[in-house]
């Protein structure tokens, strides 16, 4: 089990206005468990590194840089479209096993789900940003997703199922290792999207092999979830 800071109970809101089927659970880890997750991030880093993926159509790279973990990973490039695969779309190897830690995250949080298929590593440096976007590429859509944040202050935007609905901010504290898990059965996936960062300190970059590198604005951002 991971260790955790005090904070709210699992299960409730951690303010007021979060949509229906969105959890938030933010000092979720302490700042030992943040550092040695990165650790783990950055195993993973080594084994399948970060690339930017494509847009598909356009072929334009993304802002983010990211990976993945676990038997499958999201991928997407101009001529495939967004899909998962088995294997690493730039060295061709299969991605590296999801640590263990976030395996107990996900056991933790969504106690009653089958084991997660793939860890979407994402890595926001100072410039990247993801809009607001809809996660539908999977077979099983009743399967719940839980991320876990680590790094720069942000702000994190929750919209509806439909676009140009409603919108509300979820301010993600530095160093705060939150927890998030969104879509139990038969509830609509949301769109999502991190919009800001509000200041520099992390607790160490998986991109970088300094632990203690805090030159510019970074977060990193594990998803877990269930393809098939």
């Amino acid at each position: 089990m991971p260790a955790r800071s005090p904070g709210p109970k699992p299960g409730g809101p951690s303010m007021n206005g979060l949509p229906e089927g969105f959890r938030h659970l933010p000092a979720y880890l302490d700042t030992a468990a943040q550092r040695s997750l990165v650790e783990e991030i950055r195993a993973v880093v080594e084994a399948a590194p970060l690339y930017r993926p494509e847009m598909p159509r356009t072929g334009k790279a993304m802002s983010v840089r990211m990976t993945n973990c676990g038997p499958l990973g999201w991928v997407t490039d101009r001529t495939g479209g967004y899909r998962y695969q088995a294997v690493h779309p730039v060295t061709g190897l299969p991605w590296p096993p999801i640590p263990l830690s976030l395996l107990a995250i996900w056991r933790d949080v969504a106690p009653a789900a089958p084991e997660p298929e793939a860890c979407l590593v994402n890595f926001y440096d100072a410039d990247a940003r993801m809009g607001l976007h809809q996660d539908r590429d999977e077979l099983e859509l009743t399967a719940p997703v839980v991320s876990v944040s680590l790094g720069d202050s942000c702000l994190f935007r929750i919209g509806s199922a439909e676009r140009g609905g409603p919108t509300s901010s979820l301010r993600l504290q530095r160093r705060c290792g939150s927890a998030r898990g969104q879509r139990p059965a038969r509830l609509p996936r949301r769109r999502q999207d991190l919009s800001r960062y509000l200041r520099a300190a992390a607790p160490g970059r998986p991109d970088q092999p300094d632990p203690q590198a805090r030159d510019c604005s970074r977060r990193f951002n594990g998803s877990l979830r269930r393809q098939t």
